[in-house]
């Protein structure tokens, strides 16, 4: 059986995810099979494993940086959200319905069981299991039937390193308070305490840290810096949202829409040093881009009439009608076309029809099951601005209620407006590349001004980097005292 540690956190976005993938990387490093542990995760920002399972992508970076392939034992929950109120539930990869929040925490105890065959199963197969938590163990309104944070850790029987997020204040109070809240036998679980996301000079905290210890009959186990590593995010937490992004010398406006997933299937155009990809939410913020991209969202029906109220869906027809490239990615495809039906209640009210933006001809029908696969082929002849992208090779995965027509190539549509089911579209190598240089030509300029980027060299070095700043800033030593109890 493997041996475990948990990550848990102050407070949502506090660096759970990318502290796990960092220790998920060092044990990798190090000659140990580790796999991540996730039992529930609330995100839209999901992924579609080899056997069309879906799950969180916090646990596929993590995966990732570990070295192996994703599996959906490794995040055996994941919640979508769908409103305010409610969320679409997904156990063990497959769709289990969507839940109000009140529903769902009454029928907690009915996916206990699948979340510890998971973990078991994980656990009979890797010497180390890196668990990651879930908002704040102090939650103290929700710990019954709590198999997230410390009731989990009590059913694995997993020590604790607590994080707190020094860059939004108060780290402190943070990790003192969670710990005072917590119950005799789960602060016996805590082993250490992490200050992440610092900027400065360590020897000014050292007062702080020495009472910290003192207060929480804890070490320090490290001091994070704020790090600057390319990694996938995990949800609409995302920086790449509040970047203050100038138009280069491409310029790409993505709609933030504001049930927004998959946002990752625009990381590609990031790492270009001349190339600035904009989220934009108004028609004062989208200007006069090279390219419009309407992205994936949980919510296609309610985030189009978003898109139609804010007058962006004028706004984006006009450029589109001037030439602008325009592509629409699963729910941004579902979009362009002439109609959008939910007879079901899939997604909305049952019998709900709406038009679309009637830019591609096409229908589109939601229904109870959902799409989930992985996929690869070679792009149909494409007609139109993206025509050197005729014959090249994609890979991505699809995961949708709607359906567009029997068939769809994997790329609709000619001159410049084109949708695709496929999440990561643009990850194989040239593609992006081609699409940059069809932009550069349309305008008159030098696509060697973009610079070369070469992806999959490009991520293992992130993770690399991300495995140097863990050793250098977290006691490592203390790490592996604590995994062998």
């Amino acid at each position: 059986m493997a041996k475990n540690l948990m990550i848990q956190g102050t407070m949502s976005n506090a660096g759970k995810s990318l502290l796990a993938a960092g220790l998920c990387r060092v044990l990798h490093q190090d000659g140990y099979k580790v796999a991540p542990f996730k039992s529930q995760n609330m995100a839209l920002n999901s992924f579609i494993t080899a056997g069309g399972g879906e799950m969180g992508r916090a646990q596929v970076v993590q995966a990732e940086a570990a070295g192996i392939l994703p599996d959906v034992r490794m995040n055996p929950i994941l919640l979508k959200p769908t409103t305010d109120m409610g969320s679409q539930v997904i156990v063990d990869g497959t769709v289990r319905g969507t839940m109000k929040a009140a529903e769902y925490y009454r029928r907690k105890p009915e996916f206990l069981p699948a979340v510890l065959e998971a973990y078991r199963s994980l656990a009979n197969e890797y010497d180390i299991i890196v668990i990651e938590g879930a908002g704040s163990p102090a939650e103290i309104n929700l710990k019954k039937d709590d198999f997230v944070n410390m009731g989990l850790a009590r059913l694995v029987d997993a020590p604790v390193l607590l994080v707190g997020d020094i860059d939004r204040g108060g780290v402190f109070a943070q990790l003192y308070g969670t710990v005072a809240l917590l119950e005799a036998d789960e602060r016996s679980r805590v082993k250490g305490v992490v200050v992440n996301k610092f900027r400065g000079d360590r020897t000014i905290l050292e007062p702080g840290l020495a009472q910290l210890e003192e207060l929480c009959g804890v070490p320090v186990a490290g001091v994070l810096p704020y790090l600057h590593v390319d990694i996938d995010d995990e949800d609409s937490l995302s920086g790449r949202f509040s970047r203050d992004t100038a138009a280069k010398l491409v310029d790409i406006a993505v709609i933030r829409l504001p049930r927004i997933s998959n946002f990752t299937d625009l990381g590609p155009f990031e790492r270009y040093e001349n190339v600035s990809v904009r989220y934009v939410a108004s028609v004062r913020e989208l200007g006069a881009p090279d390219c419009i991209v309407l992205p994936g969202t949980k919510s296609t029906i309610g985030d189009l009439l978003w898109l139609r109220q804010s007058g962006l869906e004028a706004a984006v027809k006009q450029a589109a009608s001037r030439g602008t490239l325009l592509v629409g990615i699963c729910g941004g495809y579902q979009m362009l076309g002439r109609e959008i039906a939910d007879p079901e209640g899939a997604e909305a009210a049952p019998e709900t029809r709406v038009a679309g933006m009637g830019l591609l001809e096409m229908d589109t029908v939601f229904r109870e099951e959902k799409v989930q696969t992985q996929t690869r082929g070679v792009f149909n002849p494409v007609e139109g601005l993206l025509a050197p992208l005729s014959g090249m090779a994609y890979e991505g995965y699809e995961i949708h209620m709607g359906r567009s027509g029997e068939t769809r190539p994997a790329l609709a549509g000619r001159g410049n407006v084109y949708g695709t089911y496929i999440h990561g579209v643009f990850d194989a190598p040239g593609v992006a590349d081609a699409v940059l240089a069809a932009l550069c030509e349309k305008k008159g300029a030098d696509v060697s001004k973009l610079g070369i980027f070469e992806a999959e060299a490009y991520r293992e070095r992130q993770y690399d980097l991300l495995a140097d700043a863990v050793r250098e800033n977290l006691d490592m030593e203390l790490v592996y005292r604590i995994l062998n109890g």
